[in-house]
């Protein structure tokens, strides 16, 4: 990562000034989005990481299918939620953060309206901690603290350029993961005990908290946190478990008890040390994204929402679930469905825009944050004039 960061600060400097520009602010109620996490989240930083001709899944088709009709570096066939999110409130897709760094000297796209950090296969802790257990990370070795730092980064040279940057962080919405389930993924199918797994927790939690923080004190006023999903319902952990015993699954969903009440654990601690986050920043808004109730709804009424496959994979290799390692979607030995609209998984790990779509809307109108981000667009649209940097 050396190169990379060699290049970072004569970047941001060039951001900084197409930030400083006055731009007319739009009909939302924030100037930006800013946004934090692994693949659920990452509009093409993982990609454009990557070295020329080393393509990643995400880089090839199918992904992209849906929506924008090429590959963009996004973990599904569409837009995602931090997508629609942005759409909602009327704001344009997240540039990605290395994408920008990468092409600095031109001038087609700048930060002034959102900025994205997330990065496919990123943990919330680093790597070293994991390679104390003997778990390793095949995508990259970015961590939340990587993010964080070229956060930092990036908004002390904008900062240098713009005497108004405190208002342009208060008036974000910042989103903060979801991060950590890929300390989880990756520990799980490599053969962890599953105590040593659960002691991750505490880990993960206290560096989410750290960042959240970190954040409020630059300036932050607004931050979602989204907890994890219910990571028993993933075509890619029912492969892996396929011969668990029946009692192991749900008789409503086919999902996975165990590895479902493992998301249920760690979303408990996250939400506890949210609301002693709130105790000690009062002056802050800090909301929990329910991503596992927003997405458990798709399992349990699928053709309410339009669904007619919920646990097999629209693009995968093949099998119960349509997921085999040895044959990810992309692959030339897997193959797509006609319609992701009629599923919930995309990949087998990540899932189609369809259900992106249903997720964001729980988010945004609620009742699956509180308070949902439109009714904090609202008091945030009263506390600030947004009119002009």
């Amino acid at each position: 990562m050396a190169p990379l960061f060699s290049t970072i600060a004569s970047a941001i400097l060039c951001l900084a000034l197409l930030i400083g520009r006055k731009k007319a602010y739009g009909d939302g109620c924030y100037r930006s989005v800013i946004s934090f996490g692994d693949s659920l989240a990452d509009t093409g930083n993982l990609l454009h990481m990557r070295p020329p001709g080393t393509p990643i899944q995400s880089g090839r088709w199918p992904y992209g299918k849906t929506f924008f009709h090429h590959p963009t570096g996004r973990f599904s066939d569409g837009r995602l939620i931090i997508d629609f999110i942005a759409q909602s409130l009327g704001l344009p897709f997240l540039e990605p953060f290395i994408d920008q760094v990468k092409n600095a000297n031109t001038s087609s796209r700048d930060f002034s309206k959102g900025v994205n950090f997330a990065v496919g296969g990123a943990t919330a802790l680093d790597v070293s901690f994991l390679e104390k257990y003997g778990i390793f990370n095949p995508l990259t070795n970015i961590s939340l603290s990587t993010q964080l730092d070229w956060f930092k980064e990036y908004f002390t040279i904008f900062c240098q350029a713009n005497s108004d940057c405190k208002t342009f962080l208060q008036t974000s919405l910042i989103i903060v993961g979801e991060i950590g389930g890929n300390e989880y993924n990756y520990a799980f199918v490599q053969g962890a005990n599953r105590e040593v797994i659960e002691s991750f927790v505490i880990a993960i939690i206290g560096n989410i908290s750290f960042t959240i923080q970190e954040l409020i004190k630059l300036g932050a006023r607004t931050v979602m946190v989204p907890g994890n999903l219910p990571i028993g319902c993933l075509p890619y952990y029912l492969s892996y478990y396929e011969n668990s015993e029946e009692k192991e699954y749900d008789p409503k969903t086919g999902c996975l008890n165990w590895l479902n009440r493992f998301s249920e654990y760690h979303n408990e601690l996250l939400q506890k040390e949210l609301n002693r986050l709130r105790g000690l920043y009062p002056h802050a808004t800090i909301t929990y994204g329910d991503y596992y109730n927003a997405a458990m709804r798709l399992y349990l009424s699928p053709i309410k929402y339009g669904f007619t496959s919920v646990l097999r994979a629209c693009c995968g290799g093949g099998g119960p679930y349509n997921f085999n390692a040895s044959a990810w979607c992309s692959y030339l030995s897997s193959t797509d469905c006609d319609d992701p609209s009629k599923y919930v998984s995309w990949d087998g790990i990540h899932f189609t825009e369809a259900a992106y779509r249903w997720i964001a809307q729980g988010l945004f109108e609620g009742p699956y944050t509180n308070p949902p981000i439109r009714t904090v667009c609202s008091s945030i649209s009263r506390t600030y004039e947004l009119s002009e940097y």
